[in-house]
């Protein structure tokens, strides 16, 4: 094999590469934005009950803290999913 043919080949390697990385950056890009969207409409849910908390502090609000304190750690963990994949 010529260097020439060594080169070449080498160099169809790197872009086999390449072509195989740029489809993981792009799905991972698409990745990013789903979990970001579904972080985002979580987070409007918190801030809704959270309004709620404060419009009906009367009433008995355990299940409510509950479920907007698990949403938060939703977002937190998809927030932190977004980071590692970026």
């Amino acid at each position: 094999m010529s260097l020439e043919d060594k080169l070449s080949e080498e160099f169809d390697d790197l872009k086999r590469i390449r072509d195989e990385l740029q489809v993981k950056i792009h799905l991972g890009k698409v990745e990013a934005k789903e979990i970001w969207e579904r972080s985002e409409r979580k987070i409007e849910e918190v801030e809704s009950k959270l309004k709620f908390i404060s419009e009906q502090a009367e009433q008995p609000l355990h299940d409510v803290r509950d479920a907007a304190k698990l949403l938060l750690g939703e977002i937190s963990d998809g927030y932190k999913r977004i980071r590692d994949a970026v």
